[in-house]
């Protein structure tokens, strides 16, 4: 492996813990509003959401670049023959974190605005959200390197 690198999603975890916070206050106040089912069900959801959005990993090897959140359910994977270029970008606020398909293709992103762009041979693009878009672009460079040698 040439490269890892996992972020951390703090204003997901914290926005994910403050709506945890607010359902558990308003069950507490008033658990007559809404059946106790309904309050456990949207529980779920967060908690499940937070453990899989609150970070990113990116894996670069000698054939591939790997990007998935939390523990891999949502992970994919990039054969180094199939990318044509890559470059540091900069996403707009409004593409915001999580799973988007953008103007500029699918991206994956749990922080900030900085992001890799991987222009594949199929003309489609993928954008890795990262807080190190250098080292990262470098790695995937030097991966194509070695796989051409």
């Amino acid at each position: 492996m040439l490269y890892q690198h996992t972020q951390i999603g703090v204003t997901v975890i914290v926005s994910f813990v403050l709506a945890i916070v607010l359902i558990l206050s308003i069950l507490v106040a008033d658990p007559a509003t809404i059946p106790i089912a309904v309050y456990l069900t949207i529980l779920t959801i967060f908690v499940v959401a937070l453990s899989i959005f609150s970070r990113l990993t990116v894996r670069v090897c000698t054939d591939q670049v790997e990007v998935y959140f939390g523990f891999g359910l949502f992970t994919r994977r990039f054969a180094l023959i199939e990318i044509d270029a890559v470059e540091c970008v900069r996403n707009p606020w409004y593409y915001g974190w999580g799973i988007r398909l953008t103007p500029d293709g699918w991206m994956y992103n749990v922080s900030g605005l900085e992001a890799v762009q991987l222009q594949l041979a199929s003309g489609k693009r993928f954008r890795i959200g990262t807080d190190e878009p250098v080292p990262l672009k470098s790695a995937i460079d030097r991966a194509k390197r070695i796989a051409l040698d």
